[in-house]
């Protein structure tokens, strides 16, 4: 059975910080590949809305929230990074 949490067709498309018009845009691809700036990755979902970035540098687990054109990603000490879908 399909949970009915976030969806890599709900993540697709290009997010920038919150507020910083010069920060790195992240693409996610609905086919499951992410590129942050010049860093290519992969992401997949996890249970309870969870997301898995694997990068070269490193991997990272991030809580999401995500509405139309606003996303949280919170990681597990706490911290988060919030974006807006551009258009």
């Amino acid at each position: 059975m399909a949970g009915c949490g976030s969806s890599h067709n709900d993540i697709a498309g290009k997010w920038r910080a919150a507020g910083d018009s010069s920060a790195v845009v992240w693409e996610f691809s609905p086919d499951g590949s992410v590129l942050m700036g010049s860093t290519r990755g992969r992401y997949s979902f996890g249970d309870r809305d969870r997301v898995k970035i694997q990068t070269p540098f490193g991997t990272s687990v991030y809580q999401v929230e995500l509405s139309e054109d606003h996303m949280i990603l919170k990681d597990p000490n706490g911290s988060k990074l919030e974006f807006t879908r551009s258009k």
